[in-house]
């Protein structure tokens, strides 16, 4: 049980649902509640990013990806612990089991009268569940062409943050955007970071990444874009919106993101940023929950 606990990386979970929290968030602060909603949505993107831990794992190892020049802890593939063909089972399962839960998600939302809506989420959870699985599968997986960086903003910014404020309003405002790409923005930041890390053993076996294709000093360069206009765009949201100061709490959450920007921008050795993908991770997870609290107080 522990080897499928390490291979769900459970660390990657508070990233993931920091999207769906800020969409519940704005939903609340518009009159829109309904707790099934917010408990199977965030149980949805749970299953989808286990699934994508299960894939990237097999994905990287199968490939040979993972090996002795990787600097993160080692996979569980690569170490053995579990074999490839349990880990395709195991990646089966999870998508059936999210794919049961979304569907549910769905009904819940849209009811048996709104069929195009139900039809509409329902191919879009389809699209998630390939999307983390051709990350590194497959012969064609985009992760190795550098497009990891832009399904990361769609699924875990704009899918997740706006996908769920329309699941409560069944409305789309166009606003909701701005926070959905801050969240998009410091996702894609976590996936710089590991490729940051990963830099010299992933060019060494094919990975294409974005920080591959344009090095490791622009991917830094590119990290502090990422940073700078995630907190931009949520704070040009607040002031279009803005009615009490409080809405701007979410700014505690630059004690820990600034720490992290002065880091990365510092550093010259790839080995030293594994540490810092639990920070950010967390800190988007905390900039989240500060930001949806902001809406309310």
């Amino acid at each position: 049980m522990k080897h499928w606990i390490e291979a769900a990386r459970l660390r990657t979970l508070p990233l993931s649902l920091s999207g769906i929290i800020v969409g519940t968030f704005l939903a609340v602060a518009d009159g829109y509640v309904d707790l099934r909603i917010t408990l199977l949505a965030l149980l949805t993107t749970v299953g989808f990013q286990v699934l994508s831990n299960f894939a990237n794992d097999y994905g990287d190892g199968v490939k040979g990806t993972d090996n002795e020049d990787r600097i993160g802890p080692k996979r569980t593939i690569q170490s053995g612990k579990i074999t490839p063909k349990q880990m395709l089972n195991a990646m089966k399962i999870t998508a059936l089991v999210t794919l049961l839960v979304a569907v549910l998600l769905i009904y819940i939302a849209f009811g048996k009268e709104n069929f195009v809506l139900s039809t509409i989420f329902f191919l879009l959870g389809i699209a998630s569940i390939v999307a983390a699985i051709k990350y590194t599968v497959g012969s064609k997986a985009y992760g190795y062409s550098g497009l990891g960086d832009l399904f990361v903003l769609l699924f875990f910014g704009w899918l997740s943050v706006v996908g769920s404020y329309f699941l409560y309003t069944k409305e789309l405002n166009w606003f909701v955007f701005l926070p959905a790409t801050s969240i998009g923005f410091l996702s894609v930041g976590v996936l710089n970071l590991n490729n940051l890390r990963d830099f010299e053993s992933d060019k060494k076996a094919g990975k294409n990444t974005l920080v591959v294709k344009m090095g490791y000093k622009f991917g830094k360069i590119y990290h502090s874009v990422l940073l700078l206009s995630a907190v931009f765009l949520s704070v040009l949201y607040t002031l279009i919106y803005f009615k009490t100061s409080f809405q701007l709490v979410f700014l505690i959450a630059l004690v820990p993101l600034g720490k992290h920007f002065i880091t990365v921008v510092k550093n010259n050795n790839p080995k030293e940023l594994d540490g810092e993908l639990k920070k950010l991770a967390l800190s988007t997870f905390l900039f989240a929950i500060l930001f949806g609290l902001g809406l309310l107080l």
